[in-house]
C-alpha cells in the first residue's frame, strides 16, 4: 500500500481520459482493446453503496505475475456516497480504519492511496463530471501480508464507483482501474487485482493487450488454503527488488512445466497436483524465502504434517498450505504456526480458508 507523508486532504479533479478498455472475448480469455472513454457524464443511481473484495494468493509458485487465487471470508470493504461538499467531478477519501496500523499509515490523499487511484481510474472512464464522491475505507487485510492488500483496496473501490454510477464498466475495465493502482505502489501485475475482481483462478496470459482467463476449479471438490501469516512486515517493492534479473534456461523451463502443470490440476480439481506444482517454484521463492524468518522451516512442517504443497502468497511473508480437508489445514497451520515461532522466532497466525468463486462484490446499496 503507499504511504505518503502529505498532509493536504484536498479532494482530487478527475478529468477524462482519452483511452478506455472495452472487452473482446474470446473463448474463455478476456482482451482488453484501447478506445475512447465514456463521455456522457452518467449519473449516479445511488446515493451510496458498500463494496467488498477479497483476499488474493498470487503467484502460487511458479506463476510469478500470472497466476493467482481469490480467498474466502476476509478481505477489504469500500464504502462510497455522493457527497454534495465534494466539488462535481472530484473524489476525497473521508475514512480509513482497519486491522493494524492501516489509518495511520494510509493516506487520504486519494493520488497517494490505492483505494483512490483506482477510484480515481474509473471515474475518469466513466466521464464523471457532475458528481462528487466520498469514500470509506475498512481495511481487513494487513499491510505487507502478502494477500493482496493493496489490490482488495483497488478492487473494491473500482466496483464502489462502478455500481454506483449503474454498472457500466465489464470486469476488465475494472482490473485495468485497479492495475493503475497497482503500479504506482508495488509494480505493474495483475495477479492480485485479477482474482480479487474476478474471483477463483486466473491466469494473466497477456499484459499487453491484457488478457486474462478465468481458471474454473471443479465446485464438486474440496480445496482449502492454509494460511498463516507472521508478524513481520515484507513490502512488495523490497521484496521484488530481490529476484534475479537474469535466470538460467533449466530453471526457465522448469518454472514453465510447473505453471502449466498448475493450471492442468485446477481443471481437473486434482489438489495434490496442485498442491506438487505450487511447492516447485525454482527462481522466485528461493530468492524471497531467506528474507521471511523461519519460511524454510516453515515450509518443511507445512509437508511434514501432510499439505500437498507449500509455498510464499504474494510477495510473502504469509505462507500458503493447499489442502483438500479443512480439519487436517487447521492440524498443518498449528504445526507451521510453530515453525514460525522455533524457526523464525516470530508469532503468527493461522486460517484455512475456501477459493472465493465470485471476487469482488456489491454488498448493499441505497437508491436515490
Amino acid at each position: 500500500m503507499a504511504i505518503c507523508f502529505q498532509s493536504p486532504l484536498k479532494p482530487t479533479s478527475i478529468s477524462p481520459s482519452s483511452n478506455n478498455c472495452r472487452p473482446n472475448l474470446s473463448a474463455q480469455s478476456f482482451r482488453c482493446n484501447f478506445s475512447k472513454t465514456l463521455t456522457t457524464d452518467p449519473q449516479p443511481v445511488f446515493t451510496s453503496v458498500k463494496s467488498f473484495a477479497p483476499a488474493t494468493v498470487a503467484n502460487l509458485g511458479p506463476g510469478f505475475d500470472f497466476l493467482g487465487a481469490a480467498v474466502d471470508g476476509m478481505g477489504d470493504f469500500v464504502s462510497l456516497r455522493v457527497d454534495a461538499d465534494v466539488p462535481p467531478g472530484e473524489i476525497s477519501i473521508a475514512d480509513i480504519e482497519g486491522v493494524g496500523d492501516s489509518a495511520k499509515k494510509l493516506s487520504k490523499n486519494p493520488l497517494w492511496n490505492c483505494a483512490g487511484i483506482a477510484a480515481i481510474s474509473v471515474m475518469k472512464m466513466l466521464g464523471v463530471r457532475s458528481a462528487g464522491l466520498s469514500l470509506s475505507l475498512e481495511k481487513g487485510l494487513p499491510l505487507g501480508s502478502g494477500l493482496g492488500s493493496s489490490a482488495a483496496s483497488a478492487a473494491a473501490a473500482a466496483v464502489a464507483v462502478n455500481e454506483i454510477f449503474g454498472r457500466k464498466l465489464g470486469v476488465h475495465d475494472l482490473v485495468l482501474a485497479g492495475l493503475e493502482s497497482e503500479a504506482k505502489v508495488s509494480g505493474y501485475h495483475a495477479d492480485n487485482v485479477a482474482p480479487a475482481l474476478m474471483g477463483g483462478f486466473v491466469l494473466i496470459r497477456s499484459y499487453d493487450p491484457l488478457e486474462l482467463i478465468p481458471l474454473r476449479f471443479p465446485s464438486d471438490k474440496e480445496l482449502f488454503f492454509v494460511l498463516v501469516n507472521p508478524e513481520f512486515e515484507a513490502p512488495t517493492k523490497k521484496m521484488r527488488a530481490a529476484l534475479p534479473s537474469e535466470i538460467g534456461m533449466s530453471h526457465h523451463v522448469w518454472n514453465c512445466s510447473q505453471a502449466a502443470a498448475l493450471v492442468a490440476s485446477v481443471f481437473q480439481g486434482d489438489v495434490k497436483g496442485l498442491g506438487k506444482a505450487l511447492s516447485s517454484d525454482r527462481i522466485v521463492e528461493p530468492t524471497r524465502a531467506p528474507l521471511i524468518p523461519g519460511m524454510e522451516g516453515v515450509k518443511k512442517a507445512a509437508l511434514e504434517a501432510g499439505a500437498f504443497g507449500c509455498t510464499i502468497s504474494g510477495a510473502g511473508p504469509t505462507a500458503v498450505a493447499i489442502t483438500d480437508e479443512e480439519e487436517k489445514g487447521r492440524q498443518i497451520g498449528e504445526r507451521m504456526v510453530d515453525a514460525f515461532l522455533e524457526e523464525g522466532k516470530l508469532k503468527a497466525v493461522a486460517m484455512v480458508k475456501k477459493l472465493d468463486r465470485v471476487g469482488a462484490r456489491l454488498m448493499s446499496s441505497n437508491l436515490i
